[in-house]
């Protein structure tokens, strides 16, 4: 039965598009938002989900990616973030598949895809939404609501708060959770169609499936079930959904395995105030900056944790103010949502305000502790009931300014223009990390998370100059940011400030005592300062705290080695092959260790094992090579020198030791060749030019003889 056009719908302005037309438009300005951002690097998260995620491999069992978390951490770690999204971890996957490697031009293209996907389909649930369900005789369900869907869609699609979810890789999960959470919206109402009474419950059940496909792409996915429950036939589809939802959370619960994730203070400090007032008026004060940044999103950043938003102890603190408008807006929404005399008017405020309060339920802190303090990605779906709000406002703007129309027609359009313009400055910021991390330092200045991050890039481009002054700010914005120690240490080592790394990094360790890669840095400073008993220790209390620890054997070796403790330092660095068969630099200083102390078989031995897992490592061949010659297995020693040059052709000491290898065995041209060859490319070579005047002696000699 078809009904009237809901109020709303009548006072807009806006053209009367076809549904095809409405559609190309939203989905063209979705794509126009983003599409700058296609080219962009792995940045941030993306390097822990994607780049350093195992589960993304081939030559990983499909099977790990349902019994690891979002990170690739096995869910029963206590280590784990619980963050079980199995299916947005497989789009990963086939996109390193698709490509053969990991090119982030795949993953961004799909992301943008997905974002005009959900903006088209916004159109559809924002007609059922704010025109209702309703048929023509034919049982077809009619837009009741075109020019508003179209407006809500198009405000949707254009919304800065959207650029970490599509201009972050990571960011998948949002899209991927919100594209099913539409699907299943639309397959319950399709279980209505042309009844008020009766349902089909093949839709319902179809609808309760992709419900679950949203909640392993993310947990958040589930509040659709919240959405449903405000639409009729309400007994028994509260019965069915109530049933559903909570097998699924059940479920959740139980691939949670050992519990809900443990984070840290500096991740919520509000969540861990013994105060329960400070609680309830900090975490009010976030649901206000949630709500700010959806009405004004031109204040963006990464990360909003370590003392971006400090905590509000005080009574007299402004900020309260903000929370108090919030609340008002809400109460007077929700009071016409409930006491409107105009049946679309209640409505829509009822729809608009469920989905921009459901799908944030999750990121509240009022059922669990979350690990952020705001996260701009979980605002994706709530911006869907935003948006209704905005377009019911400016329904009611055009209905009592009627004389202003024009004046607010040209508004409209200059707040499309404006959004689009942040969205494009905005996922320019997001293609590559130094522009990310440098965007937030006027947002957050107090973050000492953003300054360690702008540091960390700095060094990583090998401007450690720069680098050391962000690190240390990050440490003077919070005194026990162990990383920031951490990272600033290596970096003092490595310029030989070997007494100031040495303090931060036992520092560090003293606030957090299990942390492994302090502790073996530690040990590194000290064996520098020739503290060589301290250093062993440290190792050891590294390897205690992270027992497959391969590179801390590695260094252990190394110690072993300068204290002449040879038979330790080679079952350390063979601990350190047995970890990670692929480590270099542990078969190489085994192969030269049973070299200089005369253990040739031997060396000869572990130089082939290490061949076999690295097959491809000039330095080895290098080592091994050097072995056989000294075994006078020539042929086999010339070999692996020709091979290891032709990896690493300017190698002046290969070319000199493959000199001294044809010295010995008579071929003296060669040598010479060699010798000369190693000269030119590094005249210091150590014993090169020596040997090089022993040979012009001898081939001297030579010559006379053949004269005489």
């Amino acid at each position: 039965m078809v009904q009237q056009a809901p109020r709303l719908e009548r006072h807009l302005t806006s053209p009367q598009l076809s549904r095809n037309q409405a559609k190309t438009i939203v989905g063209l300005a979705a794509f126009f938002c983003f599409a700058n951002s296609f080219d962009g690097d792995f940045v941030f998260d993306d390097s822990e989900a994607i780049v350093n995620n195992k589960d993304l491999k081939p030559e990983t069992p499909l099977g790990n990616i349902w019994e690891n978390d979002f990170w690739g951490s096995n869910l029963s770690s206590n280590s784990s973030h619980k963050s079980y999204r199995p299916l947005t971890v497989l789009t990963f996957r086939f996109n390193y598949l698709l490509a053969g490697r990991l090119n982030p031009v795949g993953f961004h293209v799909l992301n943008i895809a997905l974002h005009c996907v959900i903006s088209i389909l916004m159109i559809d649930v924002f007609a059922i939404l704010i025109g209702g369900l309703v048929y023509d005789g034919k049982g077809k369900r009619l837009n009741q609501a075109p020019k508003a869907s179209f407006l809500a869609a198009l405000l949707f699609a254009v919304h800065p708060v959207h650029t970490e979810s599509v201009a972050g890789i990571v960011g998948r999960a949002d899209l991927l959770s919100a594209l099913f959470f539409q699907l299943s919206f639309l397959s319950y109402c399709r279980s209505f169609q042309g009844s008020d009474d009766k349902f089909s419950l093949s839709w319902i059940f179809s609808s309760l499936i992709l419900c679950s496909a949203a909640m392993l792409c993310k947990e958040q996915g589930i509040t659709v079930l919240g959405s449903e429950l405000l639409r009729r036939g309400f007994l028994t589809r509260m019965g069915l959904l109530t049933m559903g939802g909570s097998s699924l959370l059940y479920m959740r619960w139980r691939i949670m395995g050992t519990g809900p994730p443990a984070f840290t203070e500096v991740d919520n400090p509000a969540s861990f105030s013994d105060n329960i007032l400070v609680r309830t008026v900090n975490y009010n004060y976030y649901y206000s900056l949630n709500a700010w940044l959806l009405l004004c999103p031109w204040w963006l950043c990464f990360d909003w944790s370590m003392g971006c938003i400090p905590l509000i102890v005080s009574v007299i603190d402004w900020r309260i103010i903000s929370v108090v408008v919030l609340w008002i807006c809400l109460i007077g929404l929700g009071n016409q949502a409930l006491n409107s005399g105009d049946n679309s008017t209640r409505r829509v405020l009822t729809f608009g305000l469920a989905l921009l309060v459901i799908p944030f339920l999750p990121a509240s802190n009022l059922f669990f502790r979350v690990g952020f303090v705001i996260a701009e990605r979980v605002l994706y779906l709530s911006c869907a009931g935003y948006c209704i709000i905005v377009t019911y406002g400016i329904s009611t703007l055009c209905q009592k300014c009627r004389k202003y129309k024009r004046l607010l027609c040209t508004s409209l359009l200059c707040l499309f223009g404006l959004n689009m313009i942040r969205c494009i400055i905005r996922s320019g910021e997001w293609r590559s990390e130094e522009q990310l991390f440098r965007s937030a330092l006027s947002v957050c200045p107090l973050n000492a998370k953003v300054h360690y991050n702008v540091g960390k890039n700095l060094a990583d481009r090998g401007n450690q100059t720069s680098a050391i002054r962000y690190y240390r700010e990050a440490i003077r914005l919070n005194p026990r940011y162990v990383h920031a120690m951490n990272n600033l240490g290596n970096i003092l080592k490595e310029r030989n400030e070997l007494s100031e790394a040495e303090e931060l990094l036992s520092t560090a360790v003293n606030i957090q005592p299990d942390f492994a890669a302090a502790w073996m840095n530690l040990g590194i400073v000290q064996n520098s300062l020739k503290r060589f008993q301290a250093a062993e220790q440290s190792y050891w209390n590294a390897i205690k705290y992270r027992k497959k620890y391969p590179d801390c054997y590695y260094n252990l070796g190394r110690l072993y080695a300068d204290l002449n403790r040879h038979v330790d330092a080679l079952n350390a660095w063979r601990n350190a092959t047995m970890l990670k068969p692929n480590h270099s630099l542990a078969w190489n200083n085994m192969v030269i260790l049973l070299d200089n102390t005369g253990n040739l078989a031997q060396a000869e031995i572990i130089g082939k094992e290490a061949l076999k897992q690295l097959p491809s490592d000039h330095t080895i061949m290098f080592s091994l090579a050097n072995v056989l010659g000294k075994l006078e297995k020539y042929k086999d020693s010339e070999s692996l020198f020709l091979t290891a040059l032709q990896l690493n052709p300017n190698g002046a000491n290969y070319h000199g030791n493959l000199a001294v290898l044809y010295h010995r065995w008579g071929k003296l041209d060669l040598a010479k060749k060699h010798y000369e060859h190693s000269l030119q490319l590094d005249p210091t070579t150590p014993g090169t030019k020596e040997n090089y005047n022993m040979l012009r002696r001898k081939l001297h000699q030579l010559e006379n003889k053949g004269t005489a």
